[in-house]
Order: structure tokens, then C-alpha cells, then sequence
């Protein structure tokens, strides 16, 4: 009999906080506790820390420390990309129109459908092939028409595909266009160096890459006019008003400054691991199919289409053996709701109801993947055989 294990493989949800990182934000909950915004000398060792913060940020994006603005997360970077570009434009009397894409988070697409629907915005979706990824000539031919901002995904938060930054910033520069990016699951593990990118504005998350949650930001490239969407003090240039977290944006500046230190041992880690979890699931699961680009996605991601399985259901069967993972389905009060990724890339409803992510870490072993890889078939077998009797 197996013995259980605890087994975590949804590290694109969220990441523990490195040692480190906690080592680094401790002095700033009790030692250097002042407000930034104050001018003595309680507030001015905050204030020091968070331009430091600001200074490791920036050389690691390529950019100017002036040009990145701290948030609460990637969620609120999103909405303040979208929404101050969108606003700006359409206060100046530019074309507000939105370009987005069916893969993007949900702090993309609830944001720009509500822009649409509550301030009158045009918006257009570009489509994408089955891989996620986006074609560049169709993006050239929506971004002919104009608009304000093109927001696209850096990397699928659940299809790991990465998308070609550089050449579709130089096609949204060449109609006028800002190119915004939502980065947070790129951040850690691809290059976010802006200028290579050539994007105008790019969301991080801290929690993605084993820093805290609560804290994200937004670099803004400078000359791009942004109306703030928290209005109040005149806090990071006027963009986002309100006292800042100081011990969680040390926090999140140790991390990033961590893995792209360690990029040459985490990446080969999870890449292996990565690599192992996809074998492993086509070759004993026959109802799998990788989803997402099979070449062109982030390391530490796998995805799959499970055909003919619940998705809700099998994690809670995994989850019941110790092994977290992720579905992009999402269930409410007993009605399993299709992926919108999956149903974007052209999935059924029913296959996208059996979406699975699962994403290694640091801390990922060949034995947890062993693990999960034999909980995983077991719980595949027991739900088609619940299936069939169903059926009968």
C-alpha cells in the first residue's frame, strides 16, 4: 500500500516564500516601521528601502527605477495598464479602442469586457491557433484599425504557451498602438528585460516567483500617459495613491533579484521535472492530450486535456492523496463551468471541462512526480469506471 505524500504541483497558482525573502522583509515590520511618505527620519529609512527596491527591480527589467510603480498585485498592474491607457486616450480624443486576446487572465478580460460594456470602449479579440499562440499577421490586421492598447499575455497562465513579445510590440508600434503585457507567470523564469521585449507596460506578481502575496507592479514605459485608477495621494509619480508596503516590496525585490540569480539551476530543474510530468501522463494516460505549445512554454508548466474526465472532480480525488493541482474549469454550486482559455483555443465544452495544470518548483523531486504520476492514473481509472456504471 502506498504510503501518502503531500505533494504540491500548482506553483503557477502561488509559490512559497523563499527563507530569504523572509530574512529580507522582517526588519520592516518592526524596526523600520515608518511611513515612507513621511519626512523624518523614521519615514526616509522606509523610504530608502523602497528606492533600493526600486533600483534591483529596474535592472533587472532594463529600465529606468522611475519607470516601475509598485502595486498590490498583478491584478491591480493589469487594471491600471488597461484602464489609464484606455482613459488617456479616449480624454485626449485618440482611438480607445482595447485589442486583447482569448487567452489572457482574467484581470485582462474582465477588465477590458468591462470597459466595453459599462463605458462604451470598442474592443477586439485576436484570435489564436490551438496552441494559444497568437498569429502575428492577423494581429497586424486588428491593430490597423487603431486603439489605445494592445494587452497580450506574456506567457498562459493555464496553456504555459509564450508568445512572441518583441515581434508583436514592433507590430502595435507600427500602428500607433501600446503594447501592454500581463508577465506575472512569466516573472522568474523569462527574460523580462523591457527594451528586448519592447512592451510599454508589463504586470509582475510577486507570489509567482516565491515572494509575498500582496505586492505586484507595473513597469510604464516613460512617455506613456497613464490616468491613474486609485486616486488619492500623489504616491509612485501620481499613478497609485496610497501608503506602500514597504516590507513586501523588499520582499518582492529579493525574490525577483533571487531568481534571476539562480536562473541556472531553477530553470534546468524545471525543465527536467516539467519534461517528466508530460511523458509521464501520455504515456500511461490514453485519454491525454497536451495542451498549450508542445515547444514554445514556460519550464516549471504542464497542461493537459483529459477527454471524457471531470476535472472538478478528479482534484478532488488528487487532493484526497496529497497531490495539488489546478483546472481551469471553474464549478459553482455543483455546475462545472468550461475553461474560457480551452473553449478560446477551440475546445469543446466538454473537453473544456477537463482541463489539468500542474506546475513544479523549487522544491519538485523526481519521487513527487513518480508520485503523482501513480495517484493520478489511479484516480483517471476510478472516475471512467464511475463513468461507464453511470452510463449503464
Amino acid at each position: 500500500m502506498q504510503t501518502r505524500k503531500q505533494v504540491y504541483l500548482d506553483h503557477s497558482a502561488s509559490t512559497p516564500v523563499d527563507p530569504r525573502v523572509v530574512e529580507a522583509m522582517l526588519p520592516y515590520f518592526g524596526e523600520v516601521y515608518g511611513n515612507p511618505s513621511s519626512t523624518h527620519r523614521f519615514g526616509r529609512g522606509a523610504e530608502r528601502a523602497i528606492e533600493d527596491a526600486r533600483i534591483t527591480v529596474a535592472d533587472i527589467l532594463n529600465c529606468q527605477p522611475t519607470e516601475v510603480v509598485f502595486t498590490s498585485c498583478g491584478t491591480e498592474s493589469d487594471n491600471l495598464a488597461i484602464r489609464g491607457a484606455g482613459w488617456s486616450a479616449c480624454h485626449r480624443g485618440e482611438p480607445s479602442r482595447l485589442v486583447t486576446s482569448p487567452v489572457e487572465h482574467s484581470a485582462v478580460t474582465n477588465t477590458v469586457n468591462q470597459m466595453g460594456a459599462l463605458m462604451g470602449f470598442e474592443t477586439a479579440i485576436v484570435p489564436v491557433d490551438k496552441f494559444g499562440s497568437i498569429d502575428s499577421a492577423i494581429f497586424a490586421e486588428v491593430c490597423e484599425r487603431g486603439g489605445a492598447v494592445a494587452s497580450i499575455i506574456y506567457a498562459s497562465n493555464e496553456l504555459g504557451t509564450i508568445q512572441d513579445l518583441p515581434l508583436l510590440s514592433r507590430i502595435a508600434h507600427a500602428h500607433d498602438m501600446l503594447l501592454h503585457t500581463d508577465a506575472v507567470q512569466a516573472g522568474g523564469q523569462l527574460d523580462l528585460d523591457v527594451k528586448r521585449l519592447g512592451v510599454d507596460m508589463l504586470s509582475l506578481s510577486a507570489h509567482k516567483f516565491y515572494g509575498p502575496k500582496g505586492v505586484g507592479l507595473l513597469y510604464v514605459k516613460d512617455g506613456v500617459d497613464l490616468a491613474p485608477s486609485q486616486s488619492g495621494g500623489s504616491h509612485e509619480h501620481g499613478m497609485r495613491a496610497g501608503t506602500h508596503n514597504t516590507a513586501f516590496i523588499v520582499g518582492m525585490a529579493k525574490a525577483l533579484e533571487l531568481a534571476y540569480d539562480e536562473n541556472d539551476e531553477r530553470l534546468p530543474h524545471f525543465t527536467k521535472m516539467r519534461d517528466q510530468l508530460i511523458q509521464g501522463i501520455l504515456d500511461r494516460l490514453s485519454c491525454a492530450e497536451l495542451s498549450g505549445h508542445p515547444d514554445r512554454r514556460l519550464p516549471s508548466h504542464a497542461s493537459f486535456v483529459l477527454h471524457g474526465i471531470d476535472a472538478n472532480a478528479l482534484m478532488m480525488h488528487l487532493d484526497m492523496v496529497g497531490v495539488a493541482a489546478s483546472s481551469g474549469s471553474a464549478c459553482k454550486t455543483g455546475n462545472p463551468e468550461p475553461s474560457d482559455i480551452l473553449l478560446g483555443v477551440g475546445y469543446s465544452e466538454d473537453e473544456a471541462k477537463s482541463g489539468l495544470r500542474l506546475s513544479v518548483g523549487l522544491q519538485t523531486t523526481a519521487d513527487d512526480i513518480s508520485y503523482a504520476l501513480d495517484v493520478l492514473e489511479t484516480a483517471v481509472a476510478k472516475l471512467n469506471k464511475l463513468t461507464r456504471e453511470m452510463a449503464r
